[in-house]
């Protein structure tokens, strides 16, 4: 399922700690965004029909939380990067970001780790 850069955001916050009430989600992003609180609502109900999560009544309000797993997001929005811009290809991601940006010890130590195991599990 698609999810707007705006509602990964929301999505963040209640992947960290659920059940929220709404009141929950707009404090916390309060802190960190400039979003008032009919915004924060409205993406709540975008995420709501989407079925990224959902709301159970609490006495007089809903409490949030995900239905849509944050690994299962990540993974989708790694393979759609990786297809639209590297042909699904790892290599070349990895040679970008090498020649765009200097990959530190510890970035080059954990990709031979990870290179190493692949050729183990090979």
């Amino acid at each position: 399922m698609p999810i707007s850069d705006a509602e990964s955001v929301v999505m963040d916050v209640l992947w960290r700690e659920h059940p929220l009430s709404a009141e929950d989600v707009v404090a916390a992003l309060e802190r960190t965004t400039d979003w008032q609180e009919p915004t924060i609502k409205t993406l709540l109900n975008r995420l709501l029909k989407k079925r990224a999560i959902a709301a159970e009544r609490d006495g007089r309000r809903y409490l949030y939380r995900p239905l849509l797993e944050r690994a299962d997001y990540v993974h989708a929005e790694s393979k759609g990067l990786l297809d639209r811009l590297f042909d699904g290809r790892v290599a070349p991601l990895v040679a970008h970001f090498s020649e765009r940006r200097k990959l530190s010890k510890k970035d080059i130590a954990e990709l031979k780790r990870l290179i190493a195991e692949l050729d183990h599990d090979a």
